[in-house]
């Protein structure tokens, strides 16, 4: 993770505008619990009031490593106890299921030195509130936001994105131009601490809609599933971008780019797909059609296996990784070559 220091105001913007985060955490407090009574003792001094109302359930998610206490469990009710001893009552411990929206807090015991922090988010900040529709092996809008960002593009220039599924590269690509806050219209668990404060909150999001862009450069989705497409068309009407998105049915090798610019694209990859399907040839011939109809552009291609990123005949840079669904990927990133 990646740490900074600030105040509610911090907290609220980092919810509001990271791209690419899963979760806000704010680190709660930190001291040295070698002992059960030690920890409860030293829970109980930290402002839980200002996070939790009395009684109100928590899911309380523990580590334990070279420490005394090494039982995450008892971890757990101690400091569920320390929150009672604290407000009053003591909290119904919950397991974390993020449909019920129920309070996460996280402790870790490394060497006897205790951390808790309490999670500002709730629902992971993928969810942005726009996707009900998903295609087969949707893509979360955190790893599209990161594609982007990491392809290099300049909000400026065409983007094409030939296997769009349910649209969302070209949807945060959309809202990335435009400069929409990605949380703008979701709720956080913030929002439900006592401390709260709504003005401030407001404030926040009216200083974020003062330089909205209304000239996006062209944003071409395309995929030869017509299924898709109702589903990408629909998610990009809920997230407020359709009409800055041309989605169109058609097969790769009928793209019609303009201009020169990114191709920021998902196609279908190991366990996406069935493990009898060869997908060389789909690569290869992608890679033709880029070659063909994309001479000079960048290009960022979003792959689990090495060998289909060869196929296409690309010189790209795979140093960059993420795990997606389980599964670890790589963003092969390169200049579209000319053909001859």
């Amino acid at each position: 993770g990646i740490e900074f220091t600030g105040g509610l105001e911090a907290i609220y913007r980092a919810n509001l505008h990271l791209r690419t985060a899963s979760r806000v955490l704010v680190r709660f407090g930190e001291f040295h619990a070698a002992a059960f009574s030690e920890l409860r003792r030293k829970s109980n001094t930290l402002p839980w009031e200002n996070h939790l109302s009395p009684g109100q359930p928590v899911a309380i998610r523990v580590t334990c490593r070279k420490s005394r206490l090494y039982h995450s469990a008892a971890v757990a009710r101690e400091v569920a106890a320390a929150i009672g001893d604290r407000l009053g009552v003591k909290p119904e411990l919950l397991p974390f299921r993020e449909e019920l929206e129920t309070q996460l807090i996280i402790v870790r015991l490394v060497d006897d030195e205790c951390s808790i922090s309490i999670d500002s988010s709730g629902a992971l900040l993928h969810r942005r509130g726009y996707r009900l529709a998903t295609a087969k092996a949707p893509l979360r809008e955190t790893l599209a936001a990161a594609m982007l960002m990491a392809s290099g593009w300049d909000t400026q220039s065409p983007l094409l994105d030939p296997f769009c599924g349910s649209g969302t590269i070209p949807i945060e690509a959309a809202l990335l131009a435009r400069g929409v806050p990605p949380g703008a219209v979701r709720h956080f668990a913030f929002m439900d601490w006592p401390s709260f404060d709504l003005s401030m909150w407001e404030a926040l999001l009216v200083e974020s809609q003062q330089h909205l862009r209304t000239d996006l450069p062209r944003i071409q989705a395309s995929d030869r599933d017509a299924g898709a497409i109702q589903m990408a068309q629909a998610n990009a009407e809920r997230a407020g971008v359709a009409e800055h998105i041309e989605f169109t049915c058609r097969a790769v090798s009928a793209v019609v780019p303009q201009g020169t610019g990114w191709v920021v694209t998902n196609p279908p990859y190991g366990l996406r797909v069935s493990s009898s399907h060869d997908l060389r040839n789909l690569y290869a011939q992608f890679g033709k059609v880029l070659r063909m109809k994309c001479p000079s552009w960048q290009v960022a291609i979003l792959c689990s296996e090495m060998p289909l990123l060869h196929a296409t005949g690309l010189s790209l840079d795979t140093s960059i990784s993420w795990v997606n669904g389980g599964v670890q990927v790589r963003l092969g990133r390169g200049l579209i070559n000319v053909i001859g």
